[in-house]
């Protein structure tokens, strides 16, 4: 039982200060904000299970699956980070009168909750950086014995669960944080989170050009 213990503190430190629920709650309210407490509720269960399931398959067959389409992991650290790129510099750019109207126009068409998986999921709550680390953590994990492979199935669901119950409580109380700060300090705050999403993206494709380059 101390092994499941130690697996399950080794998988939630690790992944915790990358998925980050607590600097994505911004985001994630920002990106909401013309939905009713209803849908946003539905949304932050929605993304806490699709955040589960995600970090739960990336470190059970997170390393089978790219071995199958032989994709090292270094490629998935720079196609990913090119993605959280793409999506913290379009937060960046992207003006506030211009974010009301289009959450309004997916608000208003019932469209809002089909963004649950993304970007919310991904790559605004679980990015190429926990999917990399969630992979790592897997290959790390021994399957093989019964024993051996109950422990390890018990680690990676209690230690998914956990984070996915973070990013739940984060989420779910983001509107009552958003009205403590109010509207221009949540823009503030929204900006900056979208500055960080950018460097974390520019510095997860460094980390993967790293590893690429002393391959060669």
């Amino acid at each position: 039982m101390a092994q499941v213990v130690r697996a399950i503190i080794l998988i939630v430190t690790a992944l915790f200060p990358i998925v980050n629920p607590l600097g994505s709650a911004p985001l994630f309210l920002v990106m909401t904000s013309e939905g009713t407490p209803a849908e946003r509720r539905t949304l932050a269960w929605k993304v806490s299970v699709n955040s589960f399931f995600l970090l739960l398959g990336s470190i059970l067959i997170g390393t089978h699956i790219l071995s199958f389409f032989g994709i090292s992991l270094p490629i998935v650290q720079v196609g990913g980070g090119l993605v959280v790129i793409s999506a913290g510099w379009g937060m960046l750019k992207r003006e506030d009168d211009e974010d009301r109207k289009q959450i309004q126009r997916t608000a208003g068409t019932g469209l809002l909750l089909r963004k649950a998986f993304y970007p919310l999921t991904l790559p605004l709550t679980v990015g190429p950086g926990s999917i990399a680390i969630a992979i790592t953590l897997g290959a790390n994990v021994r399957h093989t014995g019964g024993e051996k492979l109950l422990l390890g199935l018990l680690a990676a669901v209690v230690g998914a669960l956990v984070i996915s119950l973070c990013v739940l409580v984060c989420y779910t109380f983001a509107e009552r944080i958003g009205k403590l700060l109010g509207p221009t300090a949540m823009s503030v705050v929204m900006r900056l989170s979208a500055f960080l999403l950018t460097c974390i993206g520019l510095q997860i494709v460094w980390n993967g050009l790293t590893a690429l380059i002393h391959t060669l």
